[in-house]
């Protein structure tokens, strides 16, 4: 049964219109996606009153970054498969959730794999060799962090849809002075190939290893989401600054652009965002601390597409929120828009700096 009754992409070209009075929350775009050009409506909140006035002068809401770890958008859809046991440490969402912001990360919140190309430099003039060198250096902090503080050494070949997904192997042990390092895991792990995709899974011992090591991922990513800084220390933490300022600049204040519509989602008590990505989990999550998202992304609403892609992951999403919320799916690729396409998600394209300023505007005024 389908709950939306048209899929919509939005799209800068048509955002003037967004502002009439007489169709304010209905947009009206042309779905460009099947080819056919048919135009669909898709109502998102009732029609507000006709504003006056110049729009400089509106007053901007205020958009603080809160955190969402006091309201309960958590997993529902973690539980391992075809397991008795179940120990879901992520409670279920809050009934009054009405709206699930559906992200993408690379090249839609954050500038990283386009700068690695070359592809960012050449559409907006920017040096190609300073900034395929900044993608460098970034792509080194990232599995410096996955890798020295995340466990992806261990972790890579045990990659993870979501961090609750082996959680039911953990006994609930304290961890305070266990010793990672020597509990023969890694061995384990790399002698016998038992995290590949083959579907083999580790001796009980094995996977409440896997189970200790995710905890202490999420425990990290909980510390830290607000200060990577302090899991850097001094020297990284300054090396780190400077580079993402570099960045910055660079893209123009992108990422800036990205975190005020971010910031908005995640101020409202009824609207969450959650993160889709390609990237592997533990890579990501070293991704989202390194780039500031941690407080507009609980680490329960962070899903890798890896091994399931995109449309399985949204699948899941839909099964842990339920399908009484409206889900926005915002990203810049083709697979996300037609996982949104085929569930019948509004799909916001973010190809510019245009399209998140708009996506700001519509946010900020409560379009969205």
């Amino acid at each position: 049964m389908q709950d939306y009754p048209s899929y919509t992409t939005f799209g800068q070209n048509q955002y003037a219109q967004y502002y009439s009075a007489s169709t304010y929350g209905t947009y009206m775009t042309s779905n460009s996606v099947d080819g056919t050009g048919s135009t669909a409506a898709y109502q998102l909140q009732d029609p507000a009153p006709a504003m006056t006035g110049d729009f400089d002068t509106v007053q901007s809401p205020s958009t603080p970054i809160k955190e969402l770890d006091d309201r309960a958008c958590r997993s529902g859809g973690s539980k391992s498969r075809g397991r008795g046991r179940k120990n879901n440490p992520s409670p279920p969402p809050d009934s009054d959730l009405e709206r699930v912001f559906v992200w993408d990360l690379d090249e839609t919140i954050i500038v990283f794999h386009s700068l690695l190309t070359g592809s960012y430099a050449q559409k907006y003039g920017k040096d190609p060799p300073m900034a395929v060198t900044l993608g460098l250096r970034m792509e080194e902090m990232i599995f410096n962090l996955a890798d020295t503080h995340l466990f992806f050494n261990d972790l890579e070949e045990c990659d993870q849809v979501h961090i609750d997904d082996v959680s039911s192997d953990d006994n609930g042990q304290d961890l305070s002075t266990y010793s990672f390092a020597t509990d023969g895991f890694h061995a384990a792990a790399t002698s016998a190939n038992l995290c590949l995709a083959t579907g083999v899974r580790g001796g009980v011992d094995w996977m409440r290893k896997l189970a200790f090591r995710y905890r202490r991922v999420k425990e990290l990513y909980s510390t830290y989401k607000n200060n990577v800084g302090g899991l850097l220390g001094p020297a990284k933490r300054d090396a780190w600054l400077q580079l993402r300022a570099e960045v910055e600049a660079l893209t123009d204040s992108w990422l800036t652009h990205a975190l005020k519509s971010l910031s908005i989602i995640s101020s409202r008590s009824n609207c969450v965002n959650v993160l889709v990505t390609t990237t592997q989990l533990i890579p990501a999550l070293a991704k989202v601390l390194l780039y500031s998202l941690g407080s507009v992304f609980p680490i329960e609403n962070i899903y890798s597409a890896t091994k399931i892609g995109k449309e399985s992951c949204f699948e899941r999403i839909m099964q842990r929120f339920g399908r009484k919320v409206v889900y926005v799916v915002i990203g810049d690729g083709v697979e996300e828009e037609q996982a949104a396409k085929k569930h019948n998600m509004p799909f916001w394209r973010i190809s510019s700096h245009s399209d998140l300023l708009a996506l700001h505007q519509a946010l900020e005024f409560e379009y969205l």
